[in-house]
């Protein structure tokens, strides 16, 4: 089991600490219910950063705990070592229940800004940025997204002025060429802010 904190998500950590309010001109979804956005959302599309690179099959898991916070589980397979990895951290709304801006934290007590910007009717993909333009993820239900969707995504955040075109997109295959099959084990060593 892999315990130690990489000195460079550290020094990302301390950074985004306090950070929580989203970028200047973005207004996160309205009408938002976190109940309907629990579950698990796989990641289509990123902008890469230090806590994410090298992962593929990368998914998020939201669900309530007792406290009334939000638990977050990030999972990803690191295609260097042939390893899964998780992160495990808790979310709670930076204000407004109904507005869908959240604080997440991995290693307490550092925060930082999660922002549903777009979202589907029927909670089926979303675009989601961090405090800043350079964190940005589109998430959906499923494992692909249909052209004309990640199409629109992606045009939503051009406008919004993200840097679509450093968009990485990480593997989700299915069937039998998926990686290993996780092994508790195997504990990623707090990366991953976000998705």
């Amino acid at each position: 089991m892999r315990t130690s904190i990489p000195i460079a998500v550290l020094v990302a950590a301390a950074a985004l600490a306090g950070c929580t309010a989203p970028p200047e001109g973005i207004e996160p979804v309205g009408g938002f219910e976190l109940d309907r956005y629990l579950g698990t959302w796989y990641e289509i599309a990123r902008l890469d950063h230090p806590f994410e690179r090298g992962l593929s099959h990368v998914t998020a898991e939201y669900s309530r705990r007792d406290d009334g916070l939000i638990r977050v589980v990030n999972r990803g397979y690191d295609t260097e070592t042939g390893e899964w990895g998780e992160a495990e951290g808790v979310a709670r709304p930076r204000g407004r229940a109904d507005v869908a801006s959240l604080e997440v934290s991995f290693f307490r007590p550092f925060w930082s800004g999660y922002h549903v910007i777009v979202l589907d009717g029927d909670y089926e993909h979303a675009l989601v940025c961090g405090s800043n333009r350079s964190y940005l993820w589109i998430l959906a239900r499923e494992k692909h997204l249909p052209p004309a969707v990640l199409d629109d995504l992606r045009g939503e955040a051009r406008r919004r002025g993200f840097a679509v075109d450093e968009l990485i997109y990480p593997e989700q295959r299915t069937g039998h060429a998926q990686p290993p099959q996780a092994n508790a084990e195997l504990v990623m060593p707090q990366r991953g802010c976000c998705p």
